[in-house]
């Protein structure tokens, strides 16, 4: 459990919340924004490149967990140095646009809007992976598969509501 060592001792209990926040809030957020919804997206027109469904939760589940690892590293950097963080601004905008986009794609049908906030969501989780690695080089870098899915999944939005306009 090297990688979550961020200042060289680990606190579990710290470790755990930033990584349960978001997968747990995620499988809430989740459950409420897609709840009967399902069957109305088998029914969208879909980009050739759209991955099978199953795919999805196993991604997010992953990116999740790696934020919440960059999260607690990142923090930890910033004791170490006796800084206050700058990186929770950052990370709860972009943690909270990513809950927000399921509503406005799935629950809502705004998939217009939901492209635009994902637009945004980019340049939150942006902000966020720059911050983390100012203090944290591999926290940064734990961030950087996130940015490579959330740009794919803004491609994949544009794609669908391009075809189902």
């Amino acid at each position: 459990m090297e990688i979550a060592k961020g200042n060289g001792k680990l606190d579990g209990k710290k470790l755990a919340v930033d990584i349960l926040v978001p997968v747990v809030g995620r499988s809430i957020i989740g459950a409420l924004a897609n709840k009967n919804t399902q069957e109305k997206y088998k029914k969208l027109k879909k980009p050739t490149f759209s991955p099978p469904p199953w795919l999805f939760p196993t991604v997010w589940t992953t990116l999740y967990t790696t934020m919440g690892i960059a999260k607690y590293r990142a923090d930890a950097k910033a004791e170490l140095k006796n800084q206050k963080t700058r990186t929770d601004v950052p990370y709860d905008i972009q943690l909270g646009l990513n809950f927000l986009w399921s509503f406005l794609f799935f629950k809502w049908g705004l998939r217009g809007t939901a492209l635009v906030e994902m637009a945004l969501l980019l340049g939150a989780v942006t902000w966020t992976t720059y911050e983390f690695y100012k203090q944290d080089k591999l926290a940064g870098s734990l961030m950087m598969p996130y940015i490579g899915w959330v740009s794919f999944a803004l491609g994949l939005n544009y794609s669908v509501w391009k075809l189902n306009k």
